[in-house]
């Protein structure tokens, strides 16, 4: 305890860090006020009659109720991810963007334009289908249709731009990863609804569970750091080079490839195919037994059959997500320039081959394991877990969260290392290279 109380005072005595932390609170308050601002035109007195379920209800946890709120910031930084993602693949696709990418910080400033006008534009397509009475329930809308959707459209892509333009004044003046933290910050602010619903439910008799259950998040939580943070660490020799009289270079690296290098995406493309087979099947429901059987069964996100389906995909798109953001060629290409190769493979071609390797096979079991993370609330459900509370034990919400936590912490770490302060644990620091956590 006097170790943490030394620390805090560090970090606080440090006037730029706890500006900055100051300021990411400040924006952040900011952030959850506005998720309580309710659309013009909308009564709020009508919005508990509904409850956002399947990919709303993801979606909302995302935004911390700001969704099902009908606030101003209802879609919040979504559209602006979504816009993101999609630029994210055509740099790896199109080779117009790649060409974009390579250019630099102009490249960067264009790609930075072309997202930003993308943003706008999913912006109005989700904000139709928005405020056109899907999840807005009966008799909410309390002015005419046409004067609801068009300032309800306006007021949702300012509110998108200015959760951007939040996220961008974290990152410059706050503390972590702007849009990261808005999104961390709208799951937390789930917590403590979560635990208390469950303690209500469980009672004053059911504190044993409540402590089992407590203790078995204790361990997912200290897995899924495990899983983020776990690397393979490829041994990089440099060549001694002669410069003016100097000696450079002769020295061994490592080149940290990550067994989750995916992250959370793998989980979030397989969660949005995950609604298909049930949409589907409802359309010929009423004609076909078969048809209902799959709606009803895929429905259910508890059912086997949803969670193997599910298991799948996220392992699948783990090895395409991978595939497609670490490219073994450009390692080697990047490692040859630099006279660097790795002891006993030769630089080019076998270079690239053997990192291609080694990817192949940390990916199996990291795409198994964060499989086997996002299908953990179902089972926590199972086990008899709240189903509030349930979604705490793994899925996308535990994922970004432990990300973005620990990226907060490096972040921290180098400002108290910067002023010859003792990092944030006595003994195995948290290092930028995130390799404490090794894979053999």
């Amino acid at each position: 305890m006097k170790k943490f109380i030394s620390t805090v005072k560090n970090i606080f005595s440090i006037e730029d860090l706890r500006v900055r932390i100051l300021n990411t609170i400040g924006f952040l308050i900011i952030f959850r006020l506005g998720s309580y601002v309710v659309l013009p035109g909308v009564d709020p007195s009508r919005l508990g009659e509904g409850a956002a379920e399947g990919i709303f209800g993801l979606i909302d946890t995302f935004l911390g109720g700001a969704f099902s709120n009908a606030s101003i910031f209802g879609l919040g930084i979504m559209p602006y991810i979504s816009a993101s993602i999609v630029l994210q693949l055509l740099t790896v696709g199109v080779p117009y963007f790649q060409k974009m990418q390579k250019e630099g910080e102009s490249g960067r400033k264009r790609i930075n334009q072309i997202t930003r006008v993308l943003t706008i534009l999913i912006t109005i397509a989700q904000g139709i289908g928005y405020v056109s009475a899907t999840i807005l329930p009966t008799g909410a809308v309390m002015v005419s249709t046409t004067l609801f959707m068009f300032s309800s459209l306006v007021l949702l892509s300012a509110g998108t731009m200015f959760c951007m333009w939040l996220g961008e004044k974290i990152t410059e003046k706050g503390i972590g990863n702007g849009i990261s933290m808005l999104i961390m910050i709208g799951i937390i602010s789930r917590f403590p609804g979560a635990i208390i619903a469950e303690t209500l439910e469980k009672g004053t008799s059911g504190m044993l569970l409540l402590i089992i259950e407590a203790v078995v998040l204790f361990f997912v939580v200290v897995g899924v750091i495990a899983l983020t943070e776990a690397t393979r660490r490829i041994p990089v020799q440099y060549a001694k080079q002669v410069v003016g009289g100097k000696v450079y270079g002769g020295q061994r690296q490592y080149i940290p490839i990550k067994v989750n290098a995916s992250g959370v995406m793998p989980i979030i493309f397989a969660q949005s195919l995950m609604f298909l087979p049930a949409l589907i099947s409802g359309i010929w429901a009423a004609e076909s037994d078969i048809a209902n059987y799959i709606g009803n069964t895929f429905s259910d996100f508890t059912s086997w059959q949803y969670n193997l389906l599910f298991a799948v995909l996220i392992i699948l798109f783990t090895f395409f997500y991978t595939a497609i953001t670490v490219n073994p060629e450009q390692i080697a290409e990047d490692m040859k320039r630099n006279g660097g190769f790795v002891p006993g493979i030769k630089p080019g071609a076998p270079t690239s081959e053997f990192i291609d390797g080694i990817i192949s096979k940390i990916t199996l079991p990291g795409s198994i394991l964060l499989a086997a993370v996002a299908i953990l609330p179902a089972l926590a459900i199972i086990a008899g877990v709240g189903g509030e509370f349930a979604q705490f034990y793994g899925g996308t919400s535990l994922l970004i969260m432990v990300g973005v936590i620990l990226d907060t912490l490096r972040q921290i770490e180098s400002y108290l290392l910067m002023r010859h302060y003792e990092g944030m644990m006595k003994s195995g620091n948290l290092k930028n290279n995130p390799s404490n956590y090794q894979v053999a």
